[in-house]
């Protein structure tokens, strides 16, 4: 009996470390981006969207936050650049978030040495 004890309590000592659980921080644009778009006919059309960008590490949101202004001009550069049909399209909008995505890590890569950010979300998209 003392020998199943005592290989009980060996086994439950030895612990399985588990893997390293991430955990992601985001920052997100206050306040929303409002944009236009040139639409049908040279008539503007404006685009309204929440972003948030998804980083791994604590320590990333103030490089971030200070690079904000500079990031929020290259996504209104890129969704003012886009015809109606790509903002309207949800594949569109895949393709919007994809440019939008690269160039923030160019940039911040540039700026930084590193990407930074793993993703960015569109969480919200109005448009007219």
């Amino acid at each position: 009996m003392k020998k199943i004890l005592s290989l009980l309590l060996l086994l439950s000592s030895l612990s399985i470390l588990p893997a390293k659980a991430v955990d992601y921080v985001y920052f997100g644009f206050e306040p929303d981006i409002i944009t236009n778009y040139v639409a049908v006919k040279k008539k503007l059309g404006y685009v309204r969207l929440t972003v948030e960008l998804m980083m791994d590490d604590a320590n990333k949101l103030a490089v971030v936050e200070h690079h904000a202004p500079l990031l929020r001009d290259a996504i209104i550069t890129i969704i003012g650049q886009q015809p109606a049909d790509k903002i309207r399209s949800i594949r569109g909008r895949n393709e919007i978030k994809e440019m939008c995505e690269e160039k923030i890590k160019s940039l911040l890569t540039e700026e930084t040495g590193k990407p930074v950010i793993k993703k960015i979300l569109f969480t919200q998209w109005l448009d007219n």
